[in-house]
């Protein structure tokens, strides 16, 4: 069973729209998930979907990845 999704305040939404509006490189703690510990990511997209919201990145070495927003820490 998924745990409920928090929701991530208007500034880090905010910072996680405009660096995928800029393209620019976040570094990102996931702290939860797969894809757990600290990465460097290009923010591609933000969007809700199944009750959460969702970030879509590529890491550093080309891998994309699907992050919830409330398992993130910048």
């Amino acid at each position: 069973m998924r745990e409920t999704y928090q929701p991530i305040s208007c500034a880090s939404h905010e910072r996680l729209e405009f660096a995928v509006l800029k393209r620019q490189w976040l570094d990102v703690n996931v702290k939860q998930g797969e894809h757990a510990g600290r990465h460097r990511l290009l923010p591609l997209d933000v969007y809700a979907r199944e009750g959460g919201e969702w970030l879509e990145a590529q890491s550093e070495s080309g891998e994309r990845l699907k992050l919830r927003l409330d398992w993130l820490s910048f």
